[in-house]
C-alpha cells in the first residue's frame, strides 16, 4: 500500500509542477496546485480543503477528484476514495491514471478482479503505462496467477519501471522461479 501511495503522491507532485504556470490566484486551478503541494507535504486535511475549494469553483475538475481519491485511500476511507475516483472517471474517462489509481484502491481491499479490469482500462488508454503493468502484476500475484504476473513484471521493466526487490523475491518463491 505505502509503495502505491508513494507513487501516487509523486504523480500528484509532478502535476503540481506542471500546472503551476497556469494557476491564477483564487482560481480552481490555483486551489488544485495548492492541494497538490499540501498532498506532497503530507498535509492531508489542508489538501482536502484546497481540492474541495477547487471543486466549488469548477465542479468538472477531474484531477481534484482523483487527488481526493488518493487522500481518502491513504486515510483508508475506501467509500470516499471510490466515490472520488468514480467522479473523476465520470468527468474524464480518457485518463489512464484515474483507472490505475482506482485499480490500486480495489487491489488494496482485495478486489483483484476489479483491480485488473481497471488496470486493463488504463493500459487500453496508454499501452506504455509501466506502473499499470506493475500494479496489474501485483493483482495477478494476489490471485496466484504467476505466469501473468511475470509477464506484466517483465513488461513493466522493459518500459523502465523499477520493481521492488521484495516483490520480485516473493514472486520468485511463490511461482517456483527462484533463480
Amino acid at each position: 500500500m505505502k509503495k502505491f501511495i508513494f507513487i501516487l503522491v509523486v504523480i500528484a507532485a509532478l502535476l503540481s509542477a506542471s500546472q503551476a504556470w497556469t494557476a491564477e490566484a483564487g482560481t480552481a486551478q490555483d486551489y488544485l496546485v495548492k492541494g497538490n503541494e499540501q498532498l506532497k507535504g503530507g498535509n492531508l486535511d489542508q489538501a482536502i480543503a484546497d481540492y474541495t475549494k477547487a471543486l466549488e469553483l469548477d465542479p468538472k475538475l477531474a484531477w481534484a477528484y482523483n487527488n481526493l481519491g488518493i487522500i481518502y485511500l491513504q486515510k483508508e476511507d475506501y467509500d470516499h476514495a471510490f466515490a472520488a475516483y468514480n467522479k473523476a472517471l465520470e468527468i474524464d474517462p480518457k485518463q489512464a491514471q484515474f483507472y490505475n489509481n482506482r485499480g490500486g484502491a480495489y487491489r488494496e481491499i482485495g478486489h483483484n478482479d476489479e483491480a485488473i479490469s481497471d488496470f486493463n482500462g488504463a493500459l487500453e488508454l496508454n499501452p506504455s503505462y509501466a506502473n499499470a503493468y506493475y500494479n496489474r502484476a501485483a493483482a495477478f500475484y494476489a490471485k496466484k496467477d504467476f505466469d501473468k504476473a511475470w509477464a506484466d513484471v517483465n513488461k513493466a521493466q522493459s518500459l523502465g519501471a523499477k520493481i521492488d526487490p521484495k516483490f520480485l523475491e516473493g514472486l520468485r518463491k511463490a511461482s517456483g522461479r527462484e533463480k
